[in-house]
């Protein structure tokens, strides 16, 4: 047997067994975000623009796509995912301090701003997350305000 053949049995081998060994998906039971809403106040159009650009990756619950069930790519966006997630997690918002939240908010407004975020990976495949400028401008104002309420918060009285 030539040894491309053998090469190429092996890897279909490997790429069936990957497909029995996927990675855990980020699915939330409760209600992952509603903290951070109520928090931020973001408007009607903002919330709309997180649901669809931010939360997938930066959440505790992903929409998955049907492609997601096939590895490599399972594996792919799983990495996506937490690493999304150790940048900034929503989900998590109740447990930072004031200080951390308005460093969060400073920082998602530097990537959204410079066109960093979200990433291109995903818009390819999500359409509605790829942000016109009039949605960026919506989540400047919209992160901008919110900010100023942590940094009230940090004041000492």
């Amino acid at each position: 047997m030539k040894i491309a053949k053998k090469i190429g049995i092996f890897l279909l081998i490997v790429f069936v067994g990957m497909q029995f060994y996927r990675p855990e998906k980020n699915l939330a039971e409760n209600d992952y975000v509603t903290a951070f809403v109520q928090e931020t106040k973001p408007s009607q159009e903002v919330q709309k623009i997180l649901e669809n650009a931010c939360y997938d990756c930066h959440s505790a619950n992903t929409r998955y796509p049907w492609y997601s069930n096939i590895a490599p790519i399972s594996y792919w966006m799983n990495g996506h995912i937490e690493e999304g997630k150790e940048h900034l997690d929503f989900s998590e918002w109740p447990n930072l301090t004031a200080k951390k939240k308005d460093h969060k908010l400073d920082e998602f407004i530097e990537y959204v701003e410079n066109g960093e975020m979200p990433l291109k990976e995903y818009t390819w495949t999500h359409k509605d997350a790829r942000l016109t400028e009039d949605q960026i401008k919506a989540l400047m104002d919209w992160a901008t305000e919110a900010r100023t309420r942590y940094q009230v918060a940090q004041i000492p009285n």
